[in-house]
């Protein structure tokens, strides 16, 4: 369960919005499926379309109208019976609920082939995710341009940290040096990381940490084929 703070919505009588922020927990799964509403929204709002049905967006997300209806109603109240929803506004209060209205700077811990494909991926800056930084231990990479950035060295960490006012770490480097990293990151008071070291991590008490193993997602996959 991840708590998130939501504003309380219009409800169907009328009722004035109310300007009071209530912190409420969403469900892990509900919030991944958040991220594929608002995919979808902004693929039927780049279509033209202004209003969709809870079955139109279901479709488009790839789930069960009835599962959608029910993560939306954590939201409040934003569909209209027969009418459906206003697709912009919705898309706008799903990045709200989601924080992607704030200024999120990345900063990428590790040059290597995965690093620097990280550091050119177009998605992450459409979505609000402004790639700031790139630093490795390498003293052989450490000043290559990658893209529009140049390595800097894990020793600066700190010194990027506060430069770029960096609020997200992604971890591309081997486990081992990972560890040691998040608890610098801690103490550096960045408390969002996303992982892609092979082992899992420790987290210091206040850090949100989702880790991304690809051996074992591709191991899932060759027993799906299998069993296929």
């Amino acid at each position: 369960m991840i708590c998130v703070v939501l504003e309380e919505s219009t409800e169907k009588c009328g009722r004035t919005k109310m300007s009071e922020l209530e912190a409420r927990v969403l469900p892990e799964a509900t919030l991944a499926r958040l991220t594929q509403y608002l995919r979808a929204l902004n693929a039927l709002d780049a279509q033209g379309l202004e209003r969709t049905s809870s079955g139109v967006l279901a479709k488009e997300a790839g789930v069960n109208p009835s599962i959608l209806r029910k993560d939306l109603s954590w939201l409040g109240s934003y569909g209209t019976r027969g009418v459906g929803y206003v697709v912009r506004e919705l898309a706008e209060h799903i990045s709200r609920t989601l924080g992607l209205n704030q200024d999120w700077r990345v900063a990428i811990l590790g040059a290597g082939n995965l690093g620097r494909a990280l550091s050119g991926y177009a998605g992450f800056k459409s979505r609000g995710f402004n790639v700031k930084a790139i630093l490795d231990i390498d003293p052989a990479l450490v000043g290559k341009a990658v893209g529009e950035l140049h390595v800097e060295a894990i020793g600066d960490l700190a010194k990027v940290v506060q430069r770029e006012e960096i609020n997200i770490a992604v971890l591309a480097i081997p486990g081992d040096a990972a560890q040691d990293l998040v608890y610098e990151l801690a103490e550096l008071s960045v408390r969002s990381v996303l992982s892609f070291a092979p082992k899992p991590l420790l987290v210091p008490e206040g850090m949100n940490l989702r880790r991304v193993d690809l051996s074992t997602e591709l191991q899932i996959l060759a027993y799906l084929a299998v069993q296929g």
